[in-house]
This record gives structure tokens, C-alpha cells and sequence, in this order.
């Protein structure tokens, strides 16, 4: 996947109320560590750490 294709959404069934849309940080990031995040023209970078923890910097 590369930083413009769309990730899938996880398949994990819902809880009652919850209805926002889930995806998986790892495929969000494919096979690095990093990924750009684009909001209004904005760039963001989305990482994970060596701890397993997310990390989303501008």
C-alpha cells in the first residue's frame, strides 16, 4: 500500500454506539514504521514505536 492508496476497514463486529470507522495503525503504515496522514492540505506523520505505542507529529 503506499501513502495515497485507502486502508481497509477492520472487520471487527460493532458495539452499540459505536459506528465511527476503525482501521488497523499497522495497515494504515503497510511495512515501515511511518506513514503521511494529509488533512486539509496539512501533512501529519503517523508512527509506530519500538514500544508498540502510535505517535502523530506535524
Amino acid at each position: 500500500m503506499n501513502a495515497f492508496s485507502r486502508p481497509q476497514k477492520l472487520d471487527a463486529a460493532p458495539r452499540p454506539g459505536d459506528d465511527m470507522p476503525s482501521y488497523d495503525a499497522r495497515d494504515l503504515i503497510a511495512d515501515g514504521v511511518q506513514a503521511r496522514v494529509v488533512l486539509d492540505g496539512q501533512s501529519y506523520f503517523l508512527r509506530i514505536t519500538r514500544a508498540g505505542k502510535l505517535i502523530l507529529t506535524k
